[in-house]
C-alpha cells in the first residue's frame, strides 16, 4: 500500500464526510482518461490520482491515454461520454482553455465540459539539450538570431502551453524556429535528450527529474518569479528587456461532460482535494516543481473560464489559427 494511502486511512473520520454527505460512490469501475501521451503531467496526475481513488471508492480506476491534436482528442472523447461519474479525464491548460480560440473548427464547446477539480500548477521552463552551446536566454536568442527559422524546438502538442510559451517568447524576440510538436510531453522530451530537437518549454512538473539529472539545461522559467524549486534560474523577463512583459503559468486539473449530478461533482472534488491535502502528495508535487491547486468546483469553473478568455486574446494578438485534427 502506497505511504499516501495508508496516511489517508488517519483523516477517515473526516475525509470522506462531504462525498457521504452527497451520498454517491461509484459502483461500476471508473476511467480517466488523459487525452495526452504517457509520462507527461497530465499522466502523472491521473496515475497518482487513480490508486488513492481506487482505495478510497473500492472499484477499479483505469487510466486511459488518449493522445493527439493537442489534447482534443482524448477531451472529445470525454464529452461523448455518459455523465454518471464513471468517466473522468485529466485535463490541462491546452485543451481546457487554450483551444477554444485556436482552433477552427474544434468538435467540442467549452459548456460540454464540467470542471470539478484542480490537481497541479506551477511554471513552464525553457531547457536546451547539453549539445546546444547556449547557456542563457540571451545566448539562445543570439543564436536563433543568427539562424532564423532553422533551429527546431518541441512541443507536447499544437496548441499546449507547450506550443504557445515558444510562440510567445519567438514573437517578443523577433526571432523565428521551427516548432516541432509531439503526442505528449514525453516523446518530445525523448527528442530533446537524443539532440534531435535543441529547445523545448515544458511543464516544470514534467521535466523536473531531467534538470536535477543534469540531462537537459535549464535556462528560464516562465513565471513571473523564480521557481523556489529552481532557484537558480532566472524568470524569463528577468533576462532580455525585450522579455520584460513575459509571464506563462500552466495547469491541470479533473474535468468530466456535462451534467454530472451535483452530488457526483461535489463527491469527486472532495477526494481529490483530500489527496491534495495529504503530506506525501504535497512533497511529491514539490519534487515535480509545483504545487497543489486546491480549489471548490465553482472556483475551478470561474478560473478555467478566466483563462479561456486570456489565451483567447493572446492568441488573437498573435494572429495564430489552426485547424484541429
Amino acid at each position: 500500500m502506497p505511504p499516501f494511502t495508508r496516511r489517508a486511512a488517519l483523516a477517515l473520520p473526516f475525509i470522506p464526510l462531504v462525498a457521504r454527505a452527497d451520498g454517491w460512490r461509484p459502483s461500476e469501475p471508473v476511467r480517466i482518461i488523459v487525452p495526452a501521451a504517457p509520462a507527461g503531467t497530465t499522466d502523472i496526475m491521473a496515475r497518482l490520482l487513480a490508486p488513492r481513488l481506487q482505495a478510497r471508492w473500492g472499484v477499479n480506476v483505469v487510466v486511459e491515454n488518449r493522445a493527439g491534436a493537442g489534447g482534443t482528442i482524448g477531451t472529445l472523447e470525454l464529452v461523448r461520454a455518459r455523465p454518471d461519474g464513471l468517466t473522468l479525464m485529466s485535463g490541462n491548460i491546452g485543451p481546457q482553455a487554450i483551444a477554444y480560440s485556436l482552433f477552427r473548427n474544434l468538435a467540442y464547446r467549452a459548456e460540454q465540459i464540467a470542471s470539478i477539480a484542480g490537481t497541479i500548477r506551477g511554471p513552464n521552463v525553457l531547457v536546451v539539450n547539453n549539445d546546444v552551446p547556449a547557456r542563457s536566454v540571451a545566448e539562445l536568442a543570439a543564436l536563433l538570431r543568427a539562424r532564423p527559422g532553422q533551429i527546431p524546438y518541441a512541443s507536447t502538442g499544437v496548441g499546449q502551453s507547450t506550443h504557445l510559451s515558444p510562440v510567445l517568447m519567438l514573437q517578443m524576440l523577433n526571432a523565428q524556429a521551427i516548432h516541432v510538436p509531439f503526442r505528449g510531453s514525453g516523446p518530445a522530451q525523448v527528442d530533446v535528450l537524443a539532440g534531435h530537437v535543441s529547445f523545448m518549454i515544458d511543464n516544470l512538473t514534467g521535466v523536473m527529474e531531467h534538470i536535477r539529472a543534469g540531462r537537459v539545461r535549464a535556462l528560464a522559467v516562465t513565471s513571473a518569479e523564480r521557481s523556489p524549486q529552481l532557484p537558480d534560474v532566472p524568470a524569463m523577463r528577468e533576462t532580455l528587456p525585450e522579455l520584460a512583459a513575459y509571464e506563462v503559468n500552466t495547469w491541470f486539473g479533473i474535468f468530466g461532460p456535462t451534467g454530472l449530478p451535483p452530488a457526483v461533482v461535489t463527491a469527486v472534488n472532495a477526494e481529490v482535494n483530500a489527496w491534495l491535502d495529504l503530506n506525501d502528495t504535497k512533497a511529491r508535487f514539490t519534487d515535480l516543481g509545483g504545487a497543489p491547486f486546491r480549489v471548490s468546483p465553482e472556483e475551478f469553473a470561474a478560473f478555467v473560464t478566466a483563462e479561456t478568455r486570456k489565451w483567447a486574446e493572446v492568441i488573437r494578438r498573435e494572429g495564430l489559427q489552426l485547424d484541429a485534427g
